[in-house]
């Protein structure tokens, strides 16, 4: 973690790491680190922290080595990576409800998102632990694998159930990807300008808006969408490959410049898979994820159980799953030899205000745009590429608006403000202003300029809480604060597709039974599963209008839920401490 200046001082210029491969201290220690520090000028009298984890030592070491051409590149080779990986995530949201229809499942829509959440959340607290135990190159590399696994099998999927197996193959390497390059970013970067380069390596969105929809309507009319899954399955490992080489490539350096001291483990296979178990905290993490899978489930199969809630399974999914969320608590807090989530870190109002507000965030957003893209085709008539740029003016305008609260905190060195007196008031009023203005018969330029003022907001409360975390904890801890955050927003989006799939599965049904004329009722259940068939109703029709009508009734509570939710967001940032960015001097070697 972080020293005071006169314990630097009293170090040499540079501590050599020992690569351990032994019982080496690992622990997480979760000490928040609030005394000042000096500011961030050229003068590099940091050594590397002995105390740190040897992922995080070993990424200390290479700063000290590399070049800052090879600095400057690497920040060029992940933004192409963005550039991609937005282009395919773009995409496949706008091919998951054909994926689903083309197995007469468009209600799962939400559901298949709800697993790969989870799992995608959790998963970032075992990925925090490779970046930090065995090191930034190889968790990278172990992402893009699962990511490019992921898109195989979405490519070769035959049912609705093997795609949302693919889905949570992706998402875990989708989300460890995006969370391994931001920690990236907190190792290279000095905090006061961290935003404007979160900023920058996120700024592809602004470009593949234009593209993604374009390419999904010519994917769509041609090849299908299991070849647009299977083009992005060769192009992603190809196009992440050279920063992982970069990274190795310095490492190596940094090991021949005497840096980094490998020494033998002497433990037997057997020792290592025990100390493994112990500190990667195997037992947290299957608590974790089965118990949100257990609880959460129900809410997305209730509506295809006979008797509803009353179902057996359904009641025995819920009490497990909170049995599972329980005990994994009490494992932690009083059981785990290895701390997966270190309390003290979680515990400090700026970290859990920050995380909290992520959670929020995130099943907000999912409540009312799981069937976003639906709505905008069925109820507006627009065709998907038309569909494509309205439901993307988030990523280009939350994109935009985050350079400008990065060049505001860079300026003013205080990050808070720009979430609390802007981000989280002007979100609430967008979702509340929609819950009006996203009916059957509103003009569309309403939903572009609640949408736009939606994207602006999301861009501050995005920098603001990612910020918040970082500067709240030493260098040692970043990896285990942003996994912790990043935990916090992948269940959040799985809570926010729960909610909007009962919504969905409560509601819509009983709409259409109710508008649906007669003559149509006999297609009841291929309507309400079936994007292409809503669709295959002319405009105007009895059909169509009932169709439309149903549509309202349901995501007019999804709008109603999501701006509930939102209001929580404005203590969560009140209990925020007002951190000067500008007074700390929190990574070493050559960062920009």
């Amino acid at each position: 973690m972080m020293r005071g200046a006169f314990s630097r001082l009293a170090r040499p210029a540079v501590v050599p790491v020992e690569e351990k491969t032994g019982q080496q201290n690992d622990k997480e220690m979760g000490v928040i680190d609030n005394h000042p520090h000096s500011s961030d000028g050229d003068t590099d009298l940091d050594t590397i922290d002995a105390d740190a984890q040897a992922g995080v030592q070993k990424m200390e070491a290479t700063t000290k080595v590399w070049s800052k051409s090879h600095l400057i590149l690497a920040y060029v080779f992940i933004w192409i990576i963005y550039f991609v990986d937005s282009m395919q995530s773009g995409m496949g949201t706008l091919l998951t409800p054909y994926v689903t229809s083309a197995f007469a499942l468009h209600s799962l829509t939400a559901t298949t998102s709800v697993m790969s959440g989870i799992f995608g959340g959790v998963s970032k607290l075992t990925l925090a632990k490779i970046l930090d135990i065995w090191g930034r190159p190889q968790g990278f590399l172990v992402v893009v694998l699962l990511m490019t696994l992921g898109l195989v099998m979405m490519a070769a999927c035959n049912n609705v159930e093997t795609y949302a197996a693919a889905q949570v193959f992706y998402w875990v390497g989708y989300n460890g990807l995006s969370y391994s390059l931001t920690v990236f970013v907190a190792d290279t970067s000095h905090l006061k300008n961290r935003a404007l380069m979160l900023a920058f390596i996120t700024s592809p969105y602004i470009i593949t808006v234009w593209i993604t929809s374009p390419i999904t309507q010519s994917i769509l009319s041609g090849i299908g969408w299991r070849w647009g899954f299977g083009i992005f399955s060769i192009i992603t490992p190809i196009m992440c490959l050279p920063l992982f080489f970069l990274f190795t490539w310095n490492y190596a350096k940094a090991r021949k410049a005497g840096l980094i001291v490998s020494t033998p483990s002497n433990r037997t296979t057997w020792e290592s898979v025990k100390y493994y178990f112990w500190q990667f905290d195997v037992i947290c993490l299957i608590l974790i994820s089965g118990g949100f899978a257990l609880f959460l489930l129900p809410f997305n199969i209730y509506s295809y159980q006979s008797d509803g809630w009353k179902a057996p399974l359904i009641i025995c999914l819920i009490i497990f799953g909170g049995l599972l969320l329980i005990a994994s608590a009490f494992w932690e807090k009083y059981y785990a030899p290895v701390k997966f989530m270190p309390w003290e870190l979680l515990m400090d109002r700026t970290v859990l205000g920050a995380c909290i507000l992520s959670g929020i965030l995130f099943v907000e957003y999912y409540i009312w745009t799981s069937y976003f893209t639906s709505f905008l085709q069925v109820v507006l008539n627009l065709n998907i590429t038309q569909t494509g740029y309205i439901s993307n003016i988030y990523s280009l305008g939350s994109c935009f608006f985050s350079f400008v609260c990065g060049i505001l905190i860079r300026w003013s060195g205080r990050f808070k403000w720009t979430t609390l007196y802007f981000g989280v008031p002007v979100t609430i009023l967008s979702i509340g202003l929609l819950i009006h203005f996203r009916q059957p018969g509103t003009h569309i330029g309403w939903i572009i300029m609640c949408e736009i003022l939606y994207s602006f907001s999301g861009g501050a409360c995005v920098i603001g809480e990612q910020m918040a975390v970082m500067a709240a904890a030493g260098h040692q801890h970043v990896a285990v604060v942003l996994a912790i955050e990043g935990m916090f927003s992948s269940v959040g989006g799985a809570i926010g597709s729960t909610v909007a799939a009962a919504i969905w599965t409560g509601l819509f049904p009983e709409a259409l039974m109710k508008y649906l004329p007669a003559d149509a009722l006999p297609n009841l259940t291929l309507i309400y599963g079936d994007l292409a068939t809503q669709l295959s109703y002319p405009v105007g029709s009895v059909t169509r209008d009932a169709i439309v009508a149903a549509y309202g009734d349901a995501l007019k509570w999804m709008f109603v839920a999501a701006t509930a939710i939102t209001v929580l967001g404005i203590p969560s940032v009140i209990v925020w401490r007002d951190i000067k960015v500008k007074d700390f001097k929190q990574v070493k070697g050559t960062v920009i």
